[in-house]
């Protein structure tokens, strides 16, 4: 692949009332760049409110952004979760850790499991919507999520923890040291989370006779980073997650079923920093085993994957009004039986200043090169322009794609070598603002895919829906004072297929699991030096779901209950950055909703403990 992207703009002077315009950010362009000189949407969920996430998930987490529902955060703690970005289904969206993408090569998607990622390993996370293919390469088609890990730096060494304890015999224990010692720094931790949890498939038998359906998960993680010569840093880090818990039938339908995964990770990155740019190699290794024992059948069932990739690329200044960047990757996944890859040189042109003042414009393609479909290309041109500092405008227009994953090409069960990639264009426009007392962002958003595959009616995959879907997003947020703080969305999506049925277009509503309307609403309020409180409200509209009944053998469509989600955070810092204790509390008016049909959810639930620094 080769991708060519311009950018030009204008002023970035310093404000300091321009907080989020003003944040630096590197997903967006795969180099630190302001909010405010890139036309992309971005939303980044910072430190501090990782720090206020201890009682959730990933998942939880996520799913409280405006657009991004994640599908099982709130079912049973230890069940597979699904990420709907913009109402595109979970292999649509490219999660990143530390900028390089993971996937799940042995899954039949190939989409990264969220479970294998504790929360008390990050750092950082920036979510950025729309196509980016042009950066990121396939599956990129709603947008990419990058995880950033923690970091040492500061003191000579730092100990810290989190012990935490709740609901459905509920536990969690992270230990942490950090630190740096003269030009090396470094991060390693231990993480341990299990649950008895609650019954995967939904009981609703009088006795509530159904077995609960637990998890238990331990990590661990290093990430270092030394300065070898001036200017050049090497940077390993290992990470090591193993996840195993227990699971049903299918809906409404209790088994004693298990499984086991694990997912190491391991990789380097070399990083040469000199006067006008910098000059970054890296290399990651993703291996992940899943094992699955099926009590109905007593058999078990064993998937193993893994995903390698090496980059080169280097970043350069030309003058006051042009950078350079430009790189070649390497991409190869392989399951039990099968394997594919793609070789991708790129390059990017940054122009600066040519225009007016505050004119930005990135505009850029990328051509992908696959060992087993061929070749196809993907292009973004993305202009916005900033007002004063305060206001931004911007537009999009961008091409996506997702390569057949290895299963759809290779697996024993209706593979087809001769699929080619989904291919997709999304529009997308809109305004933010940073005026202080009232931050806005609105966006639009359009998105259009063809040879979308399917699993046929002669039992094999082919390529050959349409999708299209659209929305848009409205994110006001309140600075009523430096103490409190109210912020709201709201976010629409609508969508359908159009499929062949005896040789006719028939286009219907297809989004399932995924509601049209969501709202969310949070205050956080600083009341003294030591207690922070905060409280929010989340509500999802009506879904549609396919129930699968094993004893018939049939399918048919259920309508799936709006619901509405309230919950409580507080914290005491009985020394302030160094020693609190917290509570979380989801779900306080004890609701009773599906996020899948027939599966169990989470009622009135609570995770307590403590934070610590030393």
């Amino acid at each position: 692949m080769a991708a060519v992207i311009i950018s030009s703009q204008l002023q970035a002077q310093e404000d300091t009332t321009a907080r989020s315009l003003n944040e630096v950010v590197v997903t967006a362009t795969k180099s630190s760049i302001k909010q405010s000189q890139t036309g992309k949407v971005i939303t980044v969920i910072d430190r501090a409110t990782l720090d206020r996430s201890m009682g959730k998930d990933l998942s939880q987490l996520l799913t409280e952004q405006a657009g991004l529902v994640v599908n099982g955060a709130t079912s049973n703690p230890g069940k597979d979760k699904s990420v709907f970005l913009r109402g595109a289904k979970n292999d649509y969206t490219v999660i990143l850790i530390n900028g390089l993408p993971v996937t799940d090569p042995s899954g039949v998607t190939g989409a990264f499991d969220l479970r294998m990622l504790p929360i008390d390993q990050i750092e950082r996370i920036e979510i950025v919507k729309g196509a980016q293919s042009t950066l990121y390469g396939s599956n990129a088609v709603a947008g990419v999520i990058n995880i950033i890990t923690r970091k040492g730096g500061g003191k000579a060494a730092q100990l810290t923890g989190n012990f935490s304890a709740g609901s459905y015999n509920s536990y969690k224990a992270n230990l942490g040291l950090s630190g740096s010692a003269d030009k090396l720094s470094y991060s390693i931790g231990f993480i341990h989370n299990e649950s008895d949890g609650i019954s995967e498939a939904k009981d609703t038998l009088p006795a509530k006779t159904y077995d609960k359906d637990g998890f238990n998960q331990n990590g661990v993680y290093v990430n270092m980073d030394g300065e070898v010569l001036p200017g050049l840093h090497i940077k390993p880090w290992f990470r090591y997650n193993r996840f195993k818990g227990g699971y049903d039938n299918g809906a409404f339908s209790d088994d004693a079923s298990r499984y086991s995964a694990s997912l190491l990770s391991a990789g380097a990155a070399a990083q040469w920093n000199f006067t006008n740019g910098s000059v970054v190699a890296q290399y990651g290794y993703d291996e992940i085993n899943r094992n699955y024992f099926s009590a109905t059948y007593n058999s078990n069932s064993l998937f193993e994957g893994t995903s390698k990739i090496a980059e080169l690329y280097a970043t350069y200044k030309l003058s006051e009004h042009f950078k350079l960047l430009a790189g070649i990757d390497h991409r190869r996944q392989t399951s039990t039986d099968s394997n594919a890859h793609i070789t991708s040189p790129y390059l990017s042109i940054f122009a600066q200043n040519l225009f007016v003042q505050g004119l930005n414009i990135e505009a850029g393609g990328r051509y992908n090169n696959h060992s087993r479909y061929g070749d196809n290309f993907t292009y973004s041109f993305n202009p916005s322009f900033l007002i004063k500092e305060k206001v931004k405008i911007f537009a999009n227009l961008a091409t996506a794609f997702r390569a057949p994953a290895l299963t759809e090409l290779y697996g024993p069960f209706g593979s087809n070598p001769d699929l080619k990639p989904e291919k997709s264009t999304t529009y997308e426009g809109g305004v933010q603002t940073q005026l202080g007392l009232l931050d806005l962002r609105a966006v639009y958003f359009n998105r259009h895919t063809k040879n979308v595959i399917i699993y046929g009616p002669a039992f094999s995959y082919i390529n050959l829906d349409k999708q299209k879907d659209h929305g848009f997003e409205i994110e006001p947020t309140l600075q009523i004072n430096k103490n409190l703080q109210v912020k709201m969305y709201y976010a629409f999506v609508d969508g359908d297929v159009t499929t062949k049925v005896n040789g006719k277009d028939t286009s219907y509503f297809n989004l399932l699991r995924r509601p049209k309307h969501t709202f969310g609403l949070t205050a956080n309020y600083q009341l003294t030096k030591h207690l922070f409180v905060s409280t929010n409200i989340y509500n999802y509209g009506k879904r549609t779901d396919i129930f699968f009944n094993n004893t018939t053998f049939t399918s048919s469509p259920v309508e799936l209950g709006s619901y509405l989600l309230w919950n409580f955070y507080a914290e005491y810092a009985f020394i302030p950055n160094r020693l609190k204790a917290f509570v979380d509390v989801k779900n306080i008016l004890d609701k009773d909703y599906y996020e899948v049909y027939g599966y169990g959810t989470q009622g009135l639930n609570l995770m307590g403990g403590i934070q610590f620094k030393l």
